[in-house]
């Protein structure tokens, strides 16, 4: 791992378990075993390293969402497993959403960080909606629905859950039946797909 990695893990590590309140440039560095100087070379400053940390857990949530494709499934069934692995208790996706949850929550305040969460956002959001235009393709889902739109309520419904999830306020067995169920409804499963015909 590179040492800029190495920063940046540990950067979301400090923001999962502290905040962005609490991050402390001095206690990245040591937990990433470089200097200060190192950190500040390759970052600038705290906004250049909260940015890249942004992007890093941006990166890592797409990488878990690639990694949720099983050979031989449908374009359907692919993409509610991309969903779905948001919300799996594993340590690396908790870490995960918990540092996206508190980047989310301070760019309300950190004006350096609002631009760089609309951009993650849009990419979170243009991931879901291709692979909703791919089940649609494939005459999974209706070609009738607005893909974009659908996207955007699934990404702001999954936001809104994961802070509950996070707070322990639901389960993980339950957050995970609301999004299927959500996501059933909202994809319209019950219809019968539309087939493209050859």
């Amino acid at each position: 791992m590179s040492k800029r990695d190495a920063i940046l893990e540990a950067s979301a590590k400090a923001i999962a378990e502290r905040g962005v309140r609490g991050l402390r440039v001095n206690d990245v560095a040591d937990y990433a075993g470089v200097s200060t100087s190192l950190l500040y070379y390759h970052f600038t400053d705290r906004d250049g390293l909260l940015r890249a940390a942004l992007f890093y857990v941006n990166d890592r949530a797409i990488a878990s969402r690639m990694r949720a494709d099983v050979p031989g499934e449908t374009e359907r069934d692919r993409l509610v497993n991309q969903l779905l692995i948001e919300f799996y208790d594993e340590p690396d996706i908790v870490e995960n959403a918990r540092a996206w949850h508190e980047l989310r929550a301070s760019a309300i305040y950190e004006e350096a960080l609002r631009e760089p969460m609309i951009e993650a956002t849009r990419m979170w959001h243009a991931d879901i909606a291709a692979s909703i235009r791919r089940a649609q393709e494939a005459g999974e889902v209706a070609a009738s629905l607005d893909a974009d739109e659908v996207a955007l309520a699934l990404t702001i419904f999954m936001e809104g859950l994961d802070g509950r999830w996070l707070s322990g306020d639901r389960s993980t067995e339950e957050v995970l039946g609301l999004l299927r169920s959500f996501a059933e409804r909202l994809l319209d499963f019950n219809a019968p797909p539309q087939r493209q015909h050859s």
